[in-house]
């Protein structure tokens, strides 16, 4: 299915035409662009004034022996120098920085959509490739934005102009030259779309092994733990030499690229100079017209020459921008609709399912859920428990519209969520999930991340009545403390106990509790539990619970098994049923006895 595809495709065939899609961004600075290419066609309206110099000065300076008309023309020639080295310095500051402008919002732009797609979208990809994206592939667009389009185009004025020159200078000559150019040209693109395709595979297999070194390095405990090193390092050795064979590809096709054009244009100047030389020796022409000829015919070889190799990194550049805009053309499946329906204010906090049913993309054969109906009152508190794999997180992924249910209606306060904007929804929500996930930044930033404009007082607060205030004043820093990538320097409990923080600080009316006490000591996990019951006072709460200790105080219990409630009531009744529930009961206390028995004896 469409869906399940990865963001990697087969290179369309084609030349330089991703690039077109820039233009939008160099549409922001025109100012930029004017500058660049006044710049750039000034320097080369100087260097194609040195032939008519050279002309004139052979043909009237030495043969008269003017030394003054020599000196004169010298002397113009140093201001020509300057005027050159000027417009060619600021051709480069003007072109670089354009260029670095355009990438830097490129970047932007494509890492602001990235965060707009939906969770089946990261399902799909992986995280060190988008990265690698963002990275590698801008820098391509950036070489090609800045010196390369610069040289680019510097040598099609020059080509262009240099060619002019020699029609002006000897109409017969030209002819030949004009003649040679399709046998030169056609070769150079079909030579360049071979490089674009080599260019693209060689970016995919180096993204490829980035984003498995990005998973490895993420995971360096795991990896040492199980001294998988060597396995790690052979992995990453047969991805990194898959991408140098890419690479060394499509450096091959540039060469052959180059070797042809070099070698295609230089020799027509040759042939061009051997009939030019019968010209001079007849009388039909002069040796300071030759010259001139001879000069504009090596910068028009010289451009082209410069232009086939700049045709492959434009190449290059072609095929980087051809993924960039991929990720780009990514629509998120779960959007706000153009008009979407306002939640009611002040929040209630009722959350109900309507006969919901439910399959994660690549999955639509083994549902998660089967016609799943409940509602939650607000300031109410459900526990949902079951198996592993019933769909209790399902439940929660669907609450906060990460996916959208094949069938059935999820209402929040009356409102059909596909029919409201999911930012407001989300807003509504305050999560502690069981995998908890810190940033590499301050405990500070940590616990306000869903509330970035917090004051310091409410952020301790919310600190202190998740526990948390008591190891956080013992770091070298307190609030400011950096917790590393991912919070390594915190122990699993610390972390969860920011988690918690997070979210009382968020106070949102709909609280989701995927066992937050789940990585807690006993003692902590008491007052903890004590400071989410005073949190989830007036508050919907639904509570994904593994331990069933934590659920004995839930209004109501719903149990699912295979994707369906198949059991509702308290944990008394539950029991009484002799059902699901009552054997989870009796699993997890009966185990629980039993590992109590063996520690004691």
């Amino acid at each position: 299915m469409a869906e399940d595809k990865p963001i990697q495709e087969e290179p369309r065939r084609g030349s330089l035409r991703p690039l077109a899609r820039l233009f939008p961004y160099l549409g922001r600075y025109k100012g930029m662009v004017a500058a660049s290419v006044f710049f750039l066609m000034l320097a080369a309206a100087m260097t194609l004034t040195l032939p008519l110099a050279v002309r004139r000065m052979v043909d009237h300076g030495f043969t008269g022996g003017d030394s003054t008309f020599i000196a004169n023309y010298f002397s113009m020639l140093v201001v020509i120098a300057a005027v050159l080295a000027l417009a060619s310095a600021c051709r480069y500051y003007f072109v670089i920085t354009l260029g670095e402008r355009v990438v830097s919002d490129i970047r932007r732009d494509v890492f602001a959509h990235v965060t707009t797609l939906s969770p089946a979208f990261f399902d799909r990809s992986q995280s060190g490739e988008i990265v690698s994206r963002l990275t590698a592939d801008t820098t391509q667009i950036k070489s090609a934005v800045g010196a390369t389009s610069s040289v680019a185009l510097r040598n099609a004025i020059m080509g262009l102009g240099a060619v002019g020159m020699m029609v002006v200078t000897s109409p017969k000559l030209s002819g030949l030259v004009i003649t040679a150019i399709p046998v030169i040209v056609l070769p150079l693109v079909a030579f360049g779309r071979s490089v674009r395709r080599k260019s693209r595979l060689a970016q995919d297999t180096l993204a490829r092994a980035t984003a498995y070194a990005s998973e490895q390095i993420g995971a360096p405990r795991t990896m040492q733990a199980f001294t998988a090193e060597p396995i790690v390092v052979s992995r990453f050795e047969r991805a990194v030499n898959a991408a140098f064979d890419a690479a060394r590809s499509s450096v091959f096709a540039r060469s052959i690229l180059t070797f042809f054009a070099i070698f295609t244009i230089f020799a027509s100047v040759v042939a061009v100079l051997w009939f030019g030389s019968r010209d001079v020796l007849d009388g039909t022409m002069s040796a300071g017209t030759l010259g001139q000829f001879l000069l504009y015919s090596v910068f028009a070889a010289g451009a082209l020459g410069a232009l086939s190799e700049v045709w492959g990194e434009l190449s290059q550049a072609a095929g980087a921008a051809e993924r960039l805009t991929e990720i780009l053309a990514e629509e998120p499946e779960i959007a706000a609709p153009a008009d979407p329906k306002a939640l009611p204010s002040p929040a209630l906090g009722r959350v109900s399912f309507e006969d919901v049913s439910f399959a994660y993309p690549g999955r639509r054969d083994m549902p998660s859920l089967t016609s799943v109906s409940f509602t939650v009152e607000p300031g109410e508190t459900v526990a949902i428990v079951g198996p592993s794999g019933a769909g209790k997180s399902t439940v929660f992924s669907l609450i906060l519209r990460f996916y959208d249910p094949q069938t059935g209606r999820i209402r929040v306060d009356g409102v059909d969520i596909s029919e409201a904007d999911p930012q407001e929804l989300r807003r509504r929500i305050a999560i502690v999930p069981q995998d908890v996930t810190i940033f590499a930044a301050s405990v500070r930033d940590n616990i306000a991340f869903g509330r970035p404009e917090a004051n310091q007082i409410d952020i301790e607060r919310a600190a202190h009545d998740a526990l948390a205030s008591e190891f956080i004043d013992k770091l070298g820093a307190g609030y400011q403390t950096v917790v590393g990538e991912r919070g390594v320097t915190l122990s699993g409990g610390q972390r969860q106990r920011i988690a918690i923080a997070r979210a009382i600080l968020r106070d949102a009316p709909i609280l989701l509790l995927d066992e937050a006490t789940s990585a807690l000591d006993a003692e902590s996990e008491t007052l903890v539990q004590t400071a989410l019951e005073r949190l989830m006072k007036g508050r919907t709460t639904l509570v994904i619970a593994h331990r069933l200790a934590t659920v004995l105080k839930a209004d109501r219990i719903l149990v699912l098994d295979g994707g369906e409630i198949v059991e509702e009531g308290t944990h008394a009744s539950l029991v009484a049923k002799g059902g699901v529930y009552a054997r989870l009961a009796r699993l997890q206390f009966e185990t629980g006895a039993s590992a109590f028995r063996s520690a004691a004896e």
